[in-house]
């Protein structure tokens, strides 16, 4: 036990010996499973705004009252039917 902190301190280990490179964060599969993941959705993202951007939506029209340009009624649902 150390006379400032009441905890014991253990001895570190010696890393003068060969190390197991099977064990090194870049060979483990969950890790790279990880970031591909992570790119897969980032580019999915960024596909995402570039064809909002392509394909913009029509304007709704607009007949009524409005306030701060939103409309009080709402639109008529076109009729589906064949």
């Amino acid at each position: 036990m150390s006379i400032r902190c009441r905890t014991v301190i253990r001895p570190t280990r010696n890393d003068d010996g060969p190390r197991d490179n099977s064990r090194a964060w870049y060979r483990q599969g969950i890790v790279w499973l990880g970031a591909a993941v992570f790119a897969a959705s980032i580019a999915g993202c960024i596909w995402l705004v570039v064809v909002a951007q392509r394909h913009a939506d029509p304007p709704l029209p607009v007949a009524g009252l409005q306030i701060m340009k939103v409309p009080l009624a709402r639109s008529p649902v076109p009729d589906k039917s064949p």
